[in-house]
């Protein structure tokens, strides 16, 4: 066997750089994985504990300009006020299972003053984002009590505000363009009183599942250990029988000499003496009879 010198080459050693790079990065990738699965079920017991709550009134979580807390998403609040209809928010491109549809916001302009966004549903349509606030189910008129899950504001650009309609649901930007006072986020309907004439699909509730952050976290995890052993074997394989390049041949088996060829018995040479005489004594008689 040959010792481990062969690390030091620089073919070996660049290729050990790069396993270390790959196994570091498998292994952060998996442990980014595991601070997602702890994230998600941080927020999963803060949902649990929120929905188990009973209903408080809107303006003990919510504040005019003040972002939602993440300890109140999908707290429920109750609210009594009058719709502002003709303020209606469509949010477009909002899928349920395949079909085509729309959120319904309607500010709900409560007894302290300001309006609480209010989602009340989903509504199927022919191609997304077509539907305008008159093709939609009227929400009860006069005064309505409202419970709803507390949301957090969407950000970005897609919460821009055109012809009463987004893409998602920002209460800084609705309330810009409706230039009204508004609680900061809003509320994913879960009753009204009273009850509308036709209601739209209620909000789909969050899955409190852990996802598949843990068997993610194992797979990274898993290749970094691989890449460690595969080198490791590698270097093993090298150390025993040498490169690739360099490997001795297997020994031939030395060849068996020609045996020599077989020489004829004596009675062989005899024979084939006289068959040389009788022919040489037919051609002299031939010879002799022609002259």
């Amino acid at each position: 066997m040959r010792s481990f010198a062969f690390l030091l080459s620089r073919r070996w050693l660049l290729f050990a750089l790069a396993v270390v790079l790959l196994a570091a990065g498998a292994w952060w990738l998996g442990q980014w994985q595991f601070d997602r699965l702890e994230d998600r079920q941080a927020s999963n017991a803060v949902v649990r504990a929120n929905e188990a709550k009973a209903p408080a009134a809107v303006d003990e979580v919510l504040a005019v300009g003040r972002p939602v807390s993440s300890q109140d998403e999908w707290r429920l609040v109750e609210a009594t006020g009058t719709y502002a209809v003709d303020e209606t928010i469509i949010v477009r491109y909002r899928t349920r299972e395949g079909a085509s549809g729309v959120d319904v916001v309607v500010p709900l302009v409560t007894e302290q003053g300001p309006a609480l966004l209010v989602d009340r549903g989903w509504l199927a349509t022919e191609a997304q984002g077509t539907t305008t606030p008159d093709d939609v189910p009227a929400p009860p008129s006069g005064e309505v009590t409202v419970t709803g899950w507390v949301r957090a504001d969407g950000t970005g650009d897609s919460t821009a505000v055109s012809d009463l309609s987004t893409r998602a649901v920002s209460s800084v930007t609705i309330g810009d363009a409706l230039d009204r006072d508004v609680y900061g986020g809003f509320a994913d309907l879960q009753s009204e009183s009273p009850e509308p004439a036709v209601s739209l699909e209620p909000v789909e509730l969050p899955e409190l599942d852990n996802g598949p952050h843990f068997f993610y976290g194992l797979q990274w995890w898993f290749f970094a250990l691989l890449a460690l052993v595969g080198f490791g074997y590698l270097a093993y394989d090298e150390r025993k029988r040498g490169p690739s390049g360099q490997r001795p041949r297997r020994e031939q088996k030395p060849r068996r000499p020609a045996k020599p060829p077989k020489q004829p018995s004596a009675r062989k040479v005899r024979d084939a003496a006289r068959r040389e005489a009788v022919r040489a004594e037919i051609e002299r008689q031939e010879q002799s009879s022609r002259r």
